[in-house]
């Protein structure tokens, strides 16, 4: 009975470690070489993740549809500013190429129908440093681009679609976020996020509930997102918003405090911060904000 109940374990774990190794196998993990091609197996009946270290801008591909419906090798499924897609095979013994942009940079994938594919597919750079998009040098002057690039988006959208394509953006008019500082509101219009300036830009609203003029410096704008706060690295704003008026301006965040990367998302829940000028009839207040819906 011992000799049989030893078998069986002897069984069970032979069969262990087999299946570990299978598994092992069906992973891979590549460091990124734009100079390298590499060869990816994909299953007819299974679906193989690729991952990438960050969001992929662009893919181009031959023979690959993300539509069921419509005939191709491949499929595909991406969902734009990702950092992954999936793919599997329709084809017996298919085979195409799949190029992917990221980080300013194209990579090279060979794709093909196999009985014994990977499951997951992991591209990494050695250091996070390396994995940090590459900055472009932020200067007054690429400020000012940035602003204006921000103020013509949607004619850029509509007309010059390729000179907008990388950039991020968020419309709060259907759902504003309105800051409440109890004289005078902040609403949140428009984010844009320019990732290789790693700058942000808003555009609010500025809203007075009083009877007299509030007056705030033009360059003194702040963002808080959660415990940190960054302040601006350029601003349009005309420093008064009028009595029962309302004053639009522009102002935008670049990196970090210290000269890092905010890499900040357009997804954080953003406080914008003015630096309120003292006059002889609007007495300056430290107050919280708070969150309303806009009316």
């Amino acid at each position: 009975m011992k000799h049989l109940l030893k078998h069986i374990a002897l069984l069970l774990l032979l069969y262990l470690q087999s299946s570990s190794a299978k598994d092992a196998s069906s992973i891979a993990e590549y460091r990124l070489d734009e100079h390298t091609v590499y060869a990816i197996p994909v299953s007819r009946s299974r679906v193989t993740t690729i991952s990438f270290p960050g969001p992929i801008s662009a893919i181009d591909a031959a023979n690959v549809t993300s539509d069921p419906k419509v005939p191709g090798l491949f499929q595909i499924a991406h969902t734009k500013g990702s950092y992954f897609l999936s793919v599997r095979a329709l084809v017996e013994r298919a085979m195409t190429n799949m190029n992917i942009r990221w980080n300013k940079k194209t990579y090279v994938i060979e794709l093909v129908e196999s009985p014994s594919p990977f499951y997951s597919v992991i591209f990494q750079y050695d250091t996070d440093a390396d994995i940090r998009p590459a900055s472009a040098r932020v200067t007054p002057s690429r400020l000012l681009a940035l602003l204006d690039k921000a103020k013509a988006y949607p004619l850029l959208k509509e007309y010059h679609a390729n000179a907008v394509d990388q950039v991020e953006y968020v419309n709060f008019s259907r759902n504003p976020r309105v800051l409440d500082y109890r004289d005078y509101e902040v609403q949140l219009d428009e984010v844009f996020r320019f990732n290789p300036e790693d700058t942000l830009i808003f555009r609010i609203l500025l809203r007075n509930k009083t009877d007299q003029s509030i007056q705030y410096r033009p360059d003194g704008f702040s963002l808080r997102v959660g415990e940190r706060t960054y302040p601006q690295s350029i601003s349009d704003a005309s420093g008064i918003i009028p009595p029962k008026g309302q004053a639009p301006a522009y102002f935008a965040v670049t990196g970090t405090p210290n000269g890092g990367r905010n890499d900040l998302s357009l997804k954080n829940d953003f406080t914008v911060l003015l630096d309120r000028v003292e006059t002889n009839t609007v007495p300056l207040q430290t107050v919280q904000p708070e969150s309303k819906p806009s009316e």
